[in-house]
C-alpha cells in the first residue's frame, strides 16, 4: 500500500506542480486571421508573417526565456467563425492575447468578447469603430480610416477635383469607409454626388460603373479590401470612363494590381511606407525595419511583401515590447501597451495612450500610385 501511495503522490506531484511549470515556459498567443476565402490576401501574408516572427523569436530563446506559442484559426472572413474561434481562444486554449482578426467586421464582432474574457486583441483591420469608443483590451495597428479618408480629399482638392462618385464593398470595412467619406466630403468642398455599394463576391460590376459615368464625375473611389475592387478598374478601363481612380488603404497587396491588369494603371490611394521603403531617405527612422521585415518575408516566402501582413508584424512586435517591459502579467501589459511611446513598426511610428488605442496619425500614411505594375510614391 505504501509503494502504491508513493506513485500517486509522484503522479500528483508531476501534473500539478511539474505542469505549471512546463506551461509558463510558454507564452499562448491566438491569431484570427482570414488566411482563406474572400480577404485571403489579408490574412494569409498576416498568418505568414506571424510564423515568420515566432521562429526568428524562439530560434533566439524567446521572450525573456519563454517560447511563443502560436495557434492560429483560419475565419475565412466569417464574423460567425471568429467570435466561435474567439470564444474558444479565450476559454479553452486561455491564450494570453489574440491577434487579428483581419477584418473589421469580424473585430467589431469580437471587441465585446475580448473585453468580457479580460484578453489583449490587437487587430489587423482599420475600421475606426475597433478603437472608438475605446475598449480597455482592444488595440489595432492599421491607420485609421478617417485619416486615409482625409489624405484622399487632400490629394483631391491638389487636383481640383470637386464631384465624385463613392463605391464600398458590403463589408464592414466598406461600410465603415463610406461613413466617413461621407462624413469628411464636405469638410474639403468635395460633393459626392453618387454613393453606392456593390456585393462583395461581384463578378463584374459594369453597370455600377457605367451608372458613375452617366453622373459625370470627376474621380471616383473604390472603398474595399476584396478581389472585388480589382474589377471596378477593369470595367472603368473597358466602359472608356477615364477618370482618376482612388482606393482605400485596403489596396495594398501587390496582388490587387495583377488582378486588375493594365487598368490599375495610375491608380492613387493612401498606405503605410513599407510599399515604398527603397524611396526613403536612408535617414528615415522606419527605413530599417522596413527593409529587414521586407526581405525576411520576400526570402522565406517568394512573394512580395504587403500592408497586410505589415499590420500582423506591428500587432506581434507590439505584443512582445510590452512583455519585454511588463512581464506575463496580463493587465501590466496591457498597460504598457496602452502607454508604449515612439514604437517603430512598419506602419508607422506608434504612440499610445488611455485615449488612442491606435497609435498612428495622418502623417503614418503616404499616397501612392501604380506605375508600370509597381507601387510607387505619388509625388515622386
Amino acid at each position: 500500500m505504501r509503494v502504491i501511495s508513493r506513485v500517486f503522490l509522484l503522479l500528483f506531484l508531476t501534473v500539478f506542480l511539474v505542469t505549471p511549470v512546463m506551461a509558463s515556459d510558454t507564452i499562448k498567443i491566438g491569431a484570427i486571421l482570414s488566411v482563406t476565402g474572400p480577404a485571403s490576401f489579408l490574412g494569409a501574408p498576416e498568418a505568414n508573417t506571424l510564423k515568420m516572427l515566432v521562429d526568428e523569436i524562439n530560434s533566439k530563446g524567446g521572450i525573456k526565456g519563454k517560447k511563443i506559442e502560436l495557434i492560429i484559426k483560419d475565419s475565412s472572413a466569417s464574423p460567425e467563425k471568429a467570435i466561435s474561434f474567439a470564444k474558444q481562444l479565450i476559454e479553452e486554449e486561455r491564450v494570453f492575447a489574440i491577434i487579428g482578426p483581419s477584418t473589421s467586421g469580424e473585430t467589431l464582432k469580437i471587441k465585446s468578447i475580448c473585453e468580457k474574457g479580460r484578453t489583449i486583441c490587437i487587430s489587423c483591420a482599420a475600421a475606426e469603430r475597433i478603437v472608438n469608443p475605446v475598449a480597455r483590451y482592444v488595440f489595432k495597428t492599421p491607420q485609421k480610416d478617417s485619416f486615409a479618408a482625409r489624405k484622399i480629399f487632400m490629394q483631391m482638392k491638389k487636383m481640383g477635383i470637386k464631384r465624385i462618385g463613392v463605391v464600398v464593398g458590403n463589408t464592414g470595412f466598406g461600410k465603415a469607409g463610406k461613413a466617413q467619406l461621407e462624413k469628411l466630403a464636405p469638410e474639403y468642398g468635395i460633393d459626392i454626388v453618387i454613393s453606392e455599394v456593390y456585393d462583395k463576391r461581384a463578378t463584374d460590376l459594369t453597370a455600377l460603373v457605367t451608372k458613375l459615368k452617366a453622373k459625370g464625375v470627376e474621380a471616383v473611389v473604390n472603398w474595399s479590401i476584396v478581389p472585388a475592387q480589382s474589377i471596378i478598374a477593369k470595367n472603368m478601363r473597358q466602359i472608356g470612363f477615364n477618370v482618376p481612380l482612388f482606393q482605400s488603404h485596403g489596396f495594398g497587396n501587390i496582388k490587387y494590381v495583377r488582378a486588375a491588369g493594365a487598368a490599375a494603371e495610375g491608380i492613387i490611394f493612401p498606405a503605410g511606407r513599407l510599399l515604398v521603403a527603397e524611396e526613403l531617405p536612408d535617414n528615415h527612422p522606419q527605413k530599417p525595419v522596413l527593409l529587414k521585415y521586407k526581405r525576411d518575408y520576400e526570402a522565406r516566402y517568394k512573394e512580395e511583401v504587403s500592408t497586410f501582413g505589415g499590420h500582423a508584424y506591428d500587432a506581434l512586435m507590439i505584443l512582445v515590447e510590452a512583455i519585454k517591459k511588463a512581464g506575463t502579467d496580463r493587465e501590466k501589459v496591457r498597460d504598457a501597451i496602452e502607454n508604449l511611446k515612439g514604437f517603430v513598426g512598419t506602419g508607422g511610428i506608434f504612440n499610445f495612450s488611455p485615449k488612442d488605442h491606435n497609435g498612428l496619425d495622418i502623417d503614418s500614411f503616404e499616397m501612392l500610385t501604380v506605375r508600370n505594375g509597381k507601387f510607387v510614391l505619388l509625388e515622386k
